[in-house]
C-alpha cells in the first residue's frame, strides 16, 4: 500500500485513526493524502439581497482555514510524506473521486455513527463503491484493543 487516502473530520476518532495510519504508512513506506470535504458554500447576502461575500470568496476562505487545521494531521504523521487537500461537495462522492484521481491503494475511514442497522451512511457508500480496499477504524471504547474493520 504505497498510497493511503485518509478522509479526516477532526474528531477524536479521526485523530486516533491517524496513529494507525502512521503505523501502516511507516511499515509500508507509504505516502498519505489527507482530505477534508466541506459543503459547497453559497453567496452570502445582506438583508437587501446584495451579495456581501461571493461563493468563490467563501470557498477560498474555508479552504485556507481547513488547510491550516489539517496541519494537525501532518503533525501526527511526522516522518511520512503527507499531502493535504480540501474538496467541496458530497463527502462520499468526493472521497471516491479523490481515491481514483490520486490512485489510492487504501482508504482509511474513522468509524461513523452506528445504528442498530449497522454502519453509518457515509461508511456504507464508500465501502460499497470503492475500487480499493477500505479500512474502517473503530477506536476502542474501553481497554479492549482497537478493531479495524475491512
Amino acid at each position: 500500500m504505497k498510497r493511503i487516502l485518509v478522509p479526516f473530520d477532526h474528531s477524536p476518532a479521526g485523530e486516533a485513526m491517524l496513529e494507525l495510519v502512521a503505523h501502516i504508512a511507516r511499515s509500508a513506506g507509504s505516502r498519505v493524502r489527507v482530505v477534508s470535504v466541506r459543503p459547497v458554500p453559497r453567496d452570502l447576502v445582506d438583508d437587501n439581497d446584495r451579495v456581501v461575500v461571493s461563493a468563490d470568496q467563501e470557498m477560498a476562505r474555508i479552504e485556507a482555514r481547513e488547510l491550516d487545521s489539517l496541519r494537525l494531521a501532518e503533525a501526527l504523521l511526522v516522518g511520512i510524506p503527507v499531502e493535504t487537500v480540501v474538496r467541496f461537495g458530497d463527502p462520499a462522492r468526493e472521497v471516491l473521486a479523490e481515491s481514483e484521481a490520486w490512485e489510492a491503494e487504501l482508504v482509511v475511514l474513522p468509524a461513523g455513527e452506528r445504528t442498530w442497522l449497522g454502519p453509518g451512511r457515509l461508511e456504507r457508500k464508500i465501502r460499497r463503491k470503492a475500487t480499493v480496499p477500505v479500512l474502517v477504524y473503530d477506536p476502542p471504547r474501553s481497554a479492549a484493543p482497537a478493531r479495524p474493520r475491512w
